[in-house]
């Protein structure tokens, strides 16, 4: 089972820095979206979380 994933890991994983099977990648980018940090960040992050929204990838 994969440890809870704290904000820098969640961030470290969407930017590609700590590399991750496509679930771990998807789970960050919920987490992101879940908590608001995708759209305090720059702008890539919230137009990504958007983007994997309407890909019906991650849960708007």
């Amino acid at each position: 089972m994969a440890r809870e994933m704290d904000q820098y890991d969640a961030v470290m994983i969407a930017e590609g820095v700590i590399e991750v099977p496509e679930e771990r990648y998807l789970q960050a980018w919920q987490q992101l979206h879940d908590t608001g940090l995708a759209y305090q960040l720059q702008g890539w992050f919230g137009r990504m979380a958007q983007a994997l929204i309407q890909e019906g990838k991650i849960n708007g």
